[in-house]
């Protein structure tokens, strides 16, 4: 067996962030999947992303359960926290870290099988709890690893490399994050890097659950004629509704996007979302409007793509329980442990 190993050198002229630096320093190992697996470019992006945000990769914890989009964690930020989970256990193993420690950055990342089937159950109470996290579905509708079969996100009426129909209806994780609540919900498109890049930085930067289902299509099983998740059909029918960039502590990031009115909405930490709106009459702020275009294009065939929904002062779950700033693992006994005093006014509390 051959290994590839990237060399640890990096040239002298690459360009440094704010931290000195490169986008080299945010990578990982080299990639095992498939040559032009769309995962390999959302990976690209988090790198681009967490580079241009300047995050110290040791601030950053990234969390994965089981499939191809599970491994992709180990191709980029190498020098960050990581845990891969077991098969869609993900969202509990991120809730339990964060609470445990609230000053780090949380990542996850999970594919449809992990996040829409097997633990389809753990998506829905991670969000509804308010967990504070980027959540990445990498979505390819399609199990890769056992030979593609359908997913559960799958739409109905689309066919399999084997012209097998898919008769079931597919989950839509996007509209399942807008209704139970999820304060920051987009879609995007592995191959649209322009698009990507920023609503990962926007997700990253938000304070609450940040959802994004990126389409990511398996060139192995499912980029044919009849899919609805290759590169060729998403391309077809793409519908952006905006194009984002986001300025950090008003810190200007020059963008370049189609000609459109400039919305900017400033989020309760300061950060600032630019959206260049393709569609003047679409309201990022509002969520049943989101909801309602999102089924209303869905009935037309389209792949709503872009920032669907962000409320700028979103809580999380340490806001609604009052925890302790301070990591548990930097607390002292006497402060992990209560006493007897506040034992016997929690007991006198529940009789």
């Amino acid at each position: 067996m051959t290994y590839i190993v990237k060399p640890k050198m990096h040239h002298p002229a690459l360009p440094t962030n704010a931290l000195g630096l490169t986008r080299r320093d945010y990578e990982g190992r080299i990639s095992t999947l498939c040559a032009g697996c769309g995962h390999d470019s959302i990976s690209a992006a988090i790198v681009a992303a967490c580079f241009e945000l300047e995050i110290e990769p040791h601030l950053l914890a990234k969390l994965s359960g089981i499939g191809c989009s599970s491994k992709t964690p180990d191709y980029f930020l190498g020098q960050s926290h990581g845990f891969n989970t077991v098969h869609g256990r993900m969202p509990s193993v991120l809730t339990g870290a964060n609470l445990a420690n609230r000053s780090l950055l949380y990542l996850g990342v999970s594919g449809d099988g992990d996040s829409a089937s097997i633990g389809l159950g753990q998506f829905a109470h991670s969000i509804r709890r308010g967990v504070n996290m980027c959540y990445i579905v990498e979505n390819n509708g399609v199990y890769g690893l056992t030979k593609g079969q359908f997913s559960a996100t799958s739409d109905k009426g689309s066919k399999s490399k084997k012209s097998v129909e898919n008769t079931e209806s597919g989950i839509d994780l996007v509209a399942m994050a807008l209704q139970l609540g999820a304060s920051y919900v987009g879609r995007s498109f592995s191959g649209d890097k322009d698009q990507l890049v920023p609503l990962i930085k926007g997700a990253l930067s938000h304070h609450g659950p940040a959802v994004l289902d990126v389409i990511s299509p398996c060139v192995a099983f499912n980029n044919h004629t009849g899919s609805t998740k290759s590169f060729d059909y998403v391309r077809a029918h793409n519908e952006a509704v905006n194009r984002m960039d986001v300025i950090p502590e008003a810190a200007p990031i020059t963008a370049h996007y189609p000609p459109g009115a400039l919305q900017e909405i400033v989020q309760h930490d300061g950060q600032t979302l630019r959206l260049r709106k393709l569609h003047t009459d679409y309201d990022p702020t509002n969520r049943i409007a989101a909801s309602n275009y999102l089924q209303e294009r869905q009935s037309k065939g389209e792949i709503v793509t872009g920032l669907l929904f962000v409320d700028p002062a979103a809580t999380d779950l340490h806001d609604r329980l009052g925890s302790c700033v301070t990591p548990l693992n930097a607390l002292s006994d006497a402060q992990l442990i209560p006493g007897t005093e506040a034992l016997e006014k929690i007991n006198a509390s529940l009789r």
